[in-house]
């Protein structure tokens, strides 16, 4: 099972959209895209980079709020012919993707909050860094034993292949 929602933070040159899908198992971003704007372009960018990424089996879920651009026709569209199963949430309610709100207000904390961004050019490149350069290698999760989400989805995958 996936989860997917989006951000946005303010620059002095204007807002970044941060799009990201979260492996509810591993606690790993395993897709994520970041733009000027909320069309469904930005979550379809990060669904992809996900089936890229992952090779997802037939009926993996991918649960999401119901938001214009999750219930557009083009990220359904996309979740079908990727063989992936939607789900939504309740309108007006975020206790239903929690582990997705989680996420980024740890990403709040940990790094949008910390300083003002001059461009959305540098509050981009500070969010590739804290994902794929802290976040999923390094930053424990007390859910997964205090290991980083790399190192407990290696954990799992020795494991199931010495089964």
């Amino acid at each position: 099972m996936w989860c997917t929602d989006i951000t946005e933070h303010p620059t002095n040159t204007g807002k970044v959209y941060c799009a990201a899908v979260l492996d509810v198992f591993t606690r790993k971003v395993v897709g994520w895209s970041i733009a000027d704007h909320m069309r469904s372009e930005l979550v379809v960018d990060a669904l992809q980079m996900a089936i890229w990424t992952r090779q997802p089996a037939p009926g993996v879920i991918v649960h999401a709020d119901r938001g214009a651009q999750y219930t557009s026709w083009i990220f359904g569209h996309r979740l079908r012919s990727a063989g992936l199963l939607g789900s939504m949430g309740r309108v007006a309610s975020s206790v239903d993707n929690t582990m997705m709100e989680s996420f980024w207000s740890t990403m709040q904390r940990e790094l949008l909050d910390r300083r003002t961004w001059a461009s959305r050019e540098e509050l981009a490149a500070g969010i590739f860094e804290w994902i794929e350069g802290f976040y999923n290698p390094h930053r424990r999760h007390s859910g997964l034993g205090y290991r980083s989400p790399n190192d407990f989805e290696d954990l799992h995958t020795t494991a199931t292949a010495a089964a």
